[in-house]
Order: structure tokens, then sequence, then C-alpha cells
């Protein structure tokens, strides 16, 4: 590329990824190890890595493998649940499992610092929800992913599951449970971090922390023949200028407007719904180590799915805590510490009409938020206590959870709330971002594998970059929803290399 006399060539990296969370950090980690002469820029609007929704305190730590997660196989209208999303996310789980594997075989991760073993349950205790688990269970069981399920209505053993969830509960109360010892707890700011410092010491990544993108725009030669993209950063010594062929927007809530503001024509498609949570939390250790699980019921009718109740064991720099909820809110911003006119900043001429249209057709979504809204603290603690009964007030607390901004797409069938993650990028492939929220971070690997297909294709199939992602992912010209066998080697692969048991 031919530089202008004003532009210093030592600005320009192969790769800018903005946010130092969980995305922008398993990204760095795949492209330096694809290419370790790669020169990465990364930037990130706050003091340091992994403050915004990848941090501990910020997500419910969930290893998310659809093992307890009732909201991925939702009731059909045949009387069946589907699997197929469950199916896939357990697989994507694998992957990053096996990502990790791979990293601390070559000594640059140490899994201890963030992976604990939690046995993943799905309890229930109303008529209609107990057949709905059992019928899932029927399902899920006969599918190697989850062949390992266990299910039980047997007062002792449930009690012997999960010890806070039964004690002081009534008797009579009809009680089912399905439960995966293989399950995991996941301190995803550790991971994050774990991730990043040895790419900076090594001097293969730049970072950039309290510093904002100021400006994206897409550079032309001379030619009119589309060039790198120059970013703007407004830091604390002021602007400066940087350019890169790619672009990465890995800023969670933060990554619609910046994807508004790089002008791509596939931004338009999209906008976005913020909704906050709360959870309760308890710091007795000696509490947390009466169950070391994590419990997940079933949703009420209208809740978004980052609201499925849910009473956790959490490891949490290291040190054991409960955690409960989430309660859902509302804020405008997209970010935990944004901005209240981000909401507004975001609505354009194109999603205007479906934003509109997604806030007629989910009416229970609306009442299911201003009711969340309307909580009293006696009110949280009673939904506490559905779930463990011999609760007491005193020992929780109230703390602030991550924001999340589901995305809004436009469609010919008119406006669509989508749930989950989306992979948004450019028809060239300069410029990717991700957008949505669960289970993004327990599936970062692949989601980041898609941005690589889909913005690094051609040096993806190069021989060199084949043999090194062969070498990292051994399973990935194969495919473990298919076939039982490599889901089986790849299990075994990771439980050993990671301390995981059946």
């Amino acid at each position: 590329m031919q530089h202008d006399g004003s532009f210093n060539p030592e600005a320009r990296y192969d790769a800018v990824l903005v946010g130092a969370g969980i995305m922008s950090a398993t990204l760095a980690a795949l492209l330096h190890e694809l290419d370790p002469q790669l020169r990465i820029l990364l930037v990130e609007r706050l003091e340091a890595p992994a403050l915004e929704s990848s941090a501990a305190v910020n997500n419910a730590g969930t290893g998310h493998a659809a093992n307890c997660e009732l909201n991925y196989t939702p009731m059909q209208a045949d009387g069946t649940v589907a699997t197929a999303k469950a199916v896939a996310i357990n697989a994507s789980f694998e992957r990053s499992l096996e990502f990790w594997g791979s990293l601390q075989e070559r000594g640059g991760l140490d899994t201890s610092s963030f992976l604990h073993q939690a046995a993943h349950i799905s309890a229930v205790w109303t008529p209609e929800n107990i057949a709905f688990l059992r019928q899932r269970y029927s399902q899920l069981k006969e599918l190697p992913a989850f062949a390992r399920m266990r299910w039980s209505e047997d007062q002792s053993e449930l009690t012997e599951w999960m010890p806070l969830v039964m004690a002081g509960r009534d008797l009579k109360q009809p009680v089912a449970a399905t439960r995966i010892n293989r399950g995991t707890d996941v301190d995803f700011g550790s991971l994050t971090r774990a991730y990043l410092m040895p790419l900076q010491n090594g001097g293969a990544l730049s970072v950039e922390y309290g510093t904002q993108v100021h400006d994206l725009k897409r550079l032309r030669r001379s030619d009119m023949t589309e060039a790198d993209w120059r970013v703007v950063l407004k830091g604390p010594s002021g602007k400066k200028e940087v350019r890169a062929p790619f672009v990465f927007l890995g800023a969670g809530g933060g990554a619609l407007p910046l994807l508004q503001r790089s002008g791509i024509p596939e931004a338009a498609d999209f906008a976005g719904f913020p909704v906050s949570g709360l959870w309760l939390v308890c710091g007795d250790a000696q509490l947390a180590d009466r169950q070391r699980a994590k419990v997940y019921g079933k949703a009420a009718v209208g809740a978004p799915p980052m609201s499925v109740p849910h009473l956790d064991t959490r490891w949490i720099d290291g040190k054991r805590s409960l955690l409960f909820g989430p309660f859902a809110g509302f804020s405008s911003k997209f970010l935990k510490q944004g901005s209240l006119l981000d909401l507004p900043a975001s609505v354009r001429a194109t999603n205007l009409v479906p934003m509109l249209q997604v806030g007629a057709t989910n009416f229970e979504l609306v009442q299911y938020l201003i009711n969340q809204l309307r909580q009293s603290p006696a009110e949280r603690h009673e939904a506490l206590q559905q779930f463990m009964p011999t609760a007491c007030a005193e020992d929780w607390t109230l703390s602030v959870a991550g924001q999340r901004v589901q995305i809004i797409k436009r469609s010919k069938q008119g406006g669509r709330l989508q749930l989950g993650t989306e992979v948004v990028a450019s028809g060239d492939g300069s410029l990717a971002a991700l957008l949505g929220a669960s289970p993004g971070a327990s599936t970062a690997v692949t989601i980041m594998l898609e941005v690589l297909q889909r913005c690094f294709k051609q040096r993806l199939d190069s021989e060199a970059w084949q043999q090194r992602l062969l070498a990292l992912l051994p399973s990935i010209q194969e495919d473990p929803q298919q076939d039982p066998q490599v889901l089986h080697q790849m299990r075994e692969r990771s439980d050993a290399l990671l301390g995981l048991t059946a």
C-alpha cells in the first residue's frame, strides 16, 4: 500500500480488534497461532480487559453446553422438544474445550485459573414442567452428546445432587431433575486475561486501553479500489490514526453503533434492544461448598433467554460463591458503562420500522420486563426461596449484571427479535462484527472460526494455516454432531488435558 506523507507506516496493522473482551481475545489467540507474524492492535475504551460482559461478576459463568438450559430445547406443537440447537451448542462448547486443551498442552494457558467442574442440573416442580423435562430427557438421552444425562424424582438422590435446592422443601412437592456431571463453571474474565497477557508480553499484540474509536472509514486507492480501513482513535494522549485491512468489532453492546458507523450496507439490517439484569449473590464460601452444581429452572412465559432462573456455584478470581437470578431490568445503555443515549442514537430510518414491529409482536416480553422492573426486594427473595427454601435474605446482596443487547433484524417478513449471537461481515470480508448475547462466550471459538472463514478465507484455505489449525483443533475436519466417535475422541482428549471427569 502507498502511504501518504502524513501517515506513519508503523501505525499500520494486519488487524485492529475493538473491545478487549472474550471475543476479541479469542480471535487474537487464534490469529496468532495461525500466523505469529501478524501485527494485531487491540483497542479498549476501559482501563483494563474484560470489564464489561466478559467480567465474571457480569455473567453466569456457565460453560454453556445445553446440558441444563431448558430454553435451548423449546416445546413444539407436536409435543416433542426441538433438539438441533442444543446439539449445535454442545458441539461448539466441545470446540472451546479442545482449543483450551491445545493451548494448555503448548504451555500457553493454565485452565485451572478459569475452569472448574460443576454438575449441570435442570430442576422443575410443577406437573406441566415435569412433563416437559421428562420429554426433553427422553429425547436427549438418545443423542451421543447427552447420553450421560441422568433423571431423578427420588428425594434422597435429588438431595445428593442439589442439597441447597432440596433442604427445607415441602416433602409433598413433586420435584424432577436431570443431571450431567461433566458440566463447567468458567470465569470468562480470567480466561480473557489468560489469552491476552502472553500475547502482549511477547510483543505479538499491541493494546490501547482507555481508548475509543472516534471514526471508522474505508479508504480508497487512487484507482478507486478499496484499501485499508482508517480507524481514528481517541485516547489519553489525544487522537491518532491507525490503518488495517481488517477490523473486528467485538465490543459487546458497543459493536452495533460502531457497525453502523462503518457504513457497510450489511449494517442497515440490524437494530438492538438492551436488557439489563440483576443477580443475588452470596459470598459465604461454606454455603457455596455444599453444592457444586448449577441448577437451571424453567423461564417464565415471555422471559428473554438471559432471564432463565438458576442457582449457581461460582468461582470468581478463585473464590467460591453462590449466584441466583438473573432478574431482568431495562436501561437504554448498550454497555454497563455506556450512555443512556445509546438506544436512541442507534435508531435509523432503516431499522425504526423493524424495532416497532418487534415491540408490537412481543407483548409478553414487554409485560415481563415491566413486571420485573416493579419487583421489590421481598419479591426477589421469594423467587430465590423457590429454588433455595432455606435462603436467608441477609446472606444475599444485589449485584448489577452486564448489559445485553438483543438483535432485531430486518427481514422480508418484518422485524424479528433474534436470540443468540450473529456474525455480521462486509461482503469483502474486511470488517466483521459480533452482535447478540448468550451463549456467546462459551461458543467463542466456533464463532471466531466463522469470522476467519468469512474474512480470511484465502489464507485459511492455505496449506500452512490448515496444518496449524489441525494441530490446534484435531477434530476440525470432522463433525462431532454427526460422528459419535469423533465426539468421544474430543472429550477423551479434553478430559485428560483439562482434568474433567465424566
